[in-house]
């Protein structure tokens, strides 16, 4: 037998990241739940009650600091170093107050269905994986739209996990035969793909329109589909009927929750000049260890093995948890602040005054992943002077006009919208004919670019929009 040493580096992904990042993209609603699931199942997390922690004197802590030292130096060698794991009570979750009394209370919203989040966690928990999978896979389901698509690429998943592409492409694949049928997938090609796929006509001619032609049919007319294709023009027709079949989003018509409250996660106020970003916790659960602990440490040596490694494990995800909840309320403060800072204008005077910016701006500003502004954008409101907004709101790239103004995309991608609603049913426009329209107003783009925000704003091709009026509703 032969003995040796070899030494390799390898990934892991840490439970603090994938913690700290599952609470950031979580609105304050979703983190409320977590917070009181968590104080339900750790014993070691207390909520501390508004008078308590009014009351709290520091000549309590310092007591408690005193025997904890005082402990440390009787415990013997073999016994298991918690006092590694103390909190002082100052590093608990706590409330910053926006003002110094609030009144009104957010109505519960009514138990709505299964959410599609809640659904695809569901498949996910039945299957057998590594611990490491499953976090993985939580992770993506949390970057999935509410439309089904993927909101953020492998690469980008890899750098902020800090783990190999290849162990998440392995995880999304499994998670995009999950229900409904293309979840997960990064565009309307993938998913119409999937789709067919799903219905066996991975070798239909449909499937070949799809895959070689996605962005050309909302300007081919079935007679040019068919000799791009070389079939018949009927089968062209029976192929163009399949893909007018499938549905535009995995998730169309399914997990509508009806009209849910706004919570705002954030709230802007003004004192003079000065914008003050606070976290809009006010009713949150206020958390720190539970003291009773300390009883636990004090018995030293006498408490099991399996005791103490019960008590490190719960002392730790409780750590975890409040350094998690403490971070995503100064990332989203700090992301808020710099886009105060950007758009003055709007918070001076109003939605009119909204400047073209991106995310990658704000990313350089705070120092911050481009991918983490994002998961602090989606999903997310805060509370203005002018009422409340998504804070991806206030993200949207600029085109210029003809007079050399800046024009937001989102007003663009408004005005697109607005020629698309005014259309003839019977015959919709083609990207190039919406384009030439936006440039006879002094909107210069190109083709492309009308075709990107078309998708962006989940609408079909005109191919797939035509509509034919029954004879005799008019």
């Amino acid at each position: 037998m032969k003995l040796g040493l070899q030494l390799r580096l390898k990934q892991t992904l840490a439970p603090q990241l994938i913690q700290s990042l599952k609470m950031l993209q979580m609105p304050i609603l979703k983190l409320e739940q977590t917070i009181r699931h968590e104080l339900a199942t750790n014993p070691l997390l207390e909520e501390i009650e508004e008078l308590e922690a009014e009351q709290e004197n520091a000549e309590e802590q310092e007591a408690e600091f005193d025997v904890a030292e005082q402990e440390k130096e009787e415990e013997s060698k073999d016994t298991l170093e918690l006092e590694d794991y103390l909190f002082d009570d100052d590093e608990g979750y706590k409330v910053r107050e926006p003002r110094e009394q609030r009144e009104e209370r957010f109505e519960g919203a009514a138990s709505p269905e299964t959410s599609l989040y809640g659904h695809l966690l569901e498949q996910l928990s039945l299957l057998k994986m590594s611990e490491e999978e499953h976090l993985i896979g939580e992770y993506i389901i949390g970057n999935i739209s509410p439309e089904g698509y993927l909101t953020i690429s492998v690469p980008e998943m890899a750098a902020e996990l800090e783990i190999e592409s290849s162990k998440i492409e392995a995880v999304l694949k499994v998670i995009q035969k999950f229900d409904p049928v293309g979840i997960g997938s990064r565009d309307l090609r993938e998913s119409l793909l999937t789709q067919l796929q799903e219905k066996g006509l991975e070798n239909s001619l449909a499937y070949r329109i799809v895959e070689e032609h996605i962005h050309e049919l909302d300007r081919k007319s079935i007679l040019q589909i068919a000799k791009l294709m070389n079939v018949p023009v009927e089968k062209a027709q029976q192929a163009m009927n399949v893909i007018k079949s499938l549905s535009p989003t995995p998730t169309h018509g399914r997990f509508d929750s009806g009209a849910l409250p706004v919570i705002p996660d954030l709230i802007i106020e003004r004192f003079g000049d000065e914008y003050v970003v606070f976290h809009n916790d006010t009713y949150m659960p206020r958390l720190r260890i539970n003291s009773g602990y300390k009883e636990l440490i004090r018995r030293g040596s006498n408490s099991s093995k399996d005791t103490k490694q019960y008590i490190k494990q719960k002392l730790e995800q409780a750590r975890w948890l409040l350094n998690s909840i403490n971070q995503r309320r100064t990332t989203m403060i700090n992301v808020m602040e710099a886009i105060i800072e950007e758009q003055k204008e709007f918070f001076e005077q109003g939605p009119a005054f909204l400047k073209p910016m991106i995310m990658e701006h704000i990313a350089q500003k705070v120092n911050m992943n481009v991918a983490t502004i994002s998961r602090v954008s989606n999903g997310k409101y805060v509370q203005t002077p002018f009422g409340v907004y998504e804070i991806k709101y206030f993200f949207n790239s600029g085109i210029t006009m003809a007079d050399g103004e800046d024009m937001s995309k989102r007003s663009v991608k408004q005005r697109i919208e607005e020629i698309i609603k005014a259309e003839p049913p019977d015959k919709p426009l083609s990207d190039q004919e919406i384009y030439r329209m936006l440039n006879a107003e002094g909107i210069k783009l190109a083709r492309r670019t009308v075709t990107k925000y078309r998708e962006e704003l989940k609408i079909q091709p005109a191919r797939l929009r035509k509509r034919i009026e029954p004879a005799g509703t008019k």
